[in-house]
């Protein structure tokens, strides 16, 4: 196996692992805050936290290191229009991801407490939920658009 092709598994493995975390992440925060029960919220916020540090963090830095040493490898200056693309939205994805980041911490405490001492949640847990929805849709377009774009590799012009 070339390195090549070796970063390539690797980049194809993490973008699945990111993606499919964020995704499966969204899907259980999405239901679980609609449902009312304070006890779940804080079981799902604290295993989504976990996920995103043990599964979507490595990725995010490991994306860009095999992508940018593929591109190099090929001889595709990173002005190739589908890069400087794929670039643009992953700069925007990350942007949204480091403030969903902070709300889901804040989140997770919000819920722990509530869960702790039999409280409702207070009314900023609906507030970083509102900001953390918002937020997860433009990244999820984006990192969309960048699958798109790492799998065609489309002529485009800037």
């Amino acid at each position: 196996m070339t390195l090549y092709f070796m970063l390539k598994w690797i980049h194809i493995l993490s973008s699945v692992l990111m993606v499919g975390t964020g995704l499966g992440s969204a899907f259980y925060m999405f239901f679980t805050h609609r449902s009312g029960n304070v006890q779940a919220q804080a079981v799902v916020t604290r295993l989504v936290v976990r996920a995103d540090w043990w599964f979507t963090t490595p990725t995010v830095f490991i994306q860009p290191a095999t992508g940018l040493a593929m591109a190099s490898l090929a001889g595709l200056p990173l002005s190739t229009p589908w890069i400087a693309v794929s670039l643009a939205l992953y700069a925007l994805a990350g942007a949204c991801w480091l403030p969903v980041v902070w709300l889901q911490l804040r989140m997770r405490d919000m819920a722990a407490e509530a869960a702790r001492t039999g409280q409702p949640l207070p009314a900023a847990y609906a507030r970083c939920a509102r900001w953390w929805e918002a937020l997860g849709y433009p990244a999820f377009a984006a990192m969309l658009a960048v699958f798109y774009l790492m799998v065609n590799k489309p002529a485009m012009a800037l």
